[in-house]
């Protein structure tokens, strides 16, 4: 392995780490938003989950992202022809998706304007989950063939 694809991979995988451990506990820190009644209380916790937001899950998914483009670059054919990646690529997509429903989902809550539902929450991280363990299954297991 050639030291560029490494340190590649590395930091692909530690994006991965920062944006899906920001994204599960926004999940939950955002429950815990629903349910404060004290102002004081929901203004902390919304400061918390900005933080994590800005400084933990976004900039992941950037590193994820950016550093997913340069390893796809080394070998576009190969991988643009194989369904595991192309699944892969799908749940991707869906994770961004998951992740603006979120940071939707918490705008919408800090502000007051829209009641969050717990249920629409619980839903949200487990399909969360659901999708990164997709994508680890595609990367590790390659059901579809090499």
């Amino acid at each position: 392995m050639n030291t560029l694809f490494g340190w590649t991979l590395v930091f692909h995988i530690l994006g991965i780490v920062f944006w899906m451990g920001g994204l599960l506990i926004s999940t939950h820190l955002l429950r815990a938003l629903t349910l404060m009644s004290s102002d004081e209380a929901r203004q902390a916790l919304s400061r918390l989950l900005a933080k994590v937001f800005n400084g933990i899950a976004h900039p992941g998914a950037i590193i994820t992202i950016l550093a997913g483009m340069l390893l796809f670059s080394v070998n576009p054919q190969y991988y643009a022809a194989v369904t595991w990646m192309r699944v892969k690529l799908l749940l991707v997509l869906i994770l961004v998706a998951l992740d603006v429903a979120t940071y939707l989902m918490f705008r919408a809550a800090r502000s007051g304007r829209k009641k969050v539902r717990q249920r629409t929450l619980i839903l949200l991280h487990t399909v969360t989950a659901l999708a990164f363990l997709g994508v680890l299954i595609m990367v590790i297991i390659r059901p579809f063939g090499a």
